[in-house]
Formats: C-alpha cells, structure tokens, sequence
C-alpha cells in the first residue's frame, strides 16, 4: 500500500452507497486518504434520499456526480470496497477486496436511507482503523 492510502468505492449506479461511503470517508480521513467512487453502470445524478441523509449529518454530496468504473481507477486503488456490483469490478493481484452487503437506496426515502447512511459510517470508521488512519470526526 502506498504512503497515502487510496480507496475506490463501486456500487452500480454509483448514486447512493458508493457515493455515501466516499463522502463519509473524505470527511473522516480529510486528505490523508485518496477517495474514489464509480459505478459499473453509472446513473444520472445522485439518489435525492441520499443527499439529504448526508446533509443530515452535515455532508454535501449534491454537487457529486456518478462516474464510470475504469480498469484504471480500479488498478490505482490499494483498496477496492464494492457494494452489489456483482463480477463488474475488475480484479487485480495486490489489490485488497471488500465486499460491503448494503441495501439499495435506490427508489427509497430518506428515512429509510438513514440506517444504510450510519451502517456505511461504522464501516468506513472500521477500514480507517485497519488503514491506521485516525478518523478526524
């Protein structure tokens, strides 16, 4: 792993989960972490119920856009956290894998978002503490 750990977070749509645990990972970790996000199969615009979920706790994530998986943005991540993308994500050797069973926010409100959007910040305090980088929140 490099000096500056970096960590790509993949959902399908790249809408909701993926785009939460990003948001929560940058404002936890602040620079001392690379953080991406992307999307096997890339929506429109973030999930509504998400972005008010994360402006709920204080996170701006309205102004995020859902990008396209890469082999590349897989191939420059030390860590790959997929959720429910199924074989989409590219596998490479070196690279460490988690696989994060998360319900889809998709179609939801965001008083159902709300238990997905605390169960992603227990998991992103987690894979700080593996990192061994101190959450700054």
């Amino acid at each position: 792993m490099s000096e500056k750990p970096s960590v790509l977070f993949v959902c399908v749509h790249n809408a909701g989960r993926s785009q939460m645990a990003a948001a929560w990972l940058a404002h936890l970790a602040g620079n001392r972490v690379e953080v991406r996000s992307a999307g096997s199969n890339p929506g429109d615009s973030v999930n509504p119920a998400a972005v008010e979920a994360m402006a709920e706790v204080g996170i701006d994530i309205s102004a995020e856009v859902p990008k396209m998986l890469t082999v590349d943005t897989v191939q420059d991540s030390d860590v790959c956290v997929t959720m429910g993308c199924g074989d989409a994500c590219p596998v490479f050797p070196g690279k460490r894998y988690l696989d994060w069973t998360l319900d889809d926010p998709a179609g939801k409100t965001a008083d159902d978002v709300r238990p997905i959007r605390d169960t992603i910040e227990r998991r992103v305090r987690e894979l700080l503490d593996d990192l061994g980088v101190p959450a700054q929140h």
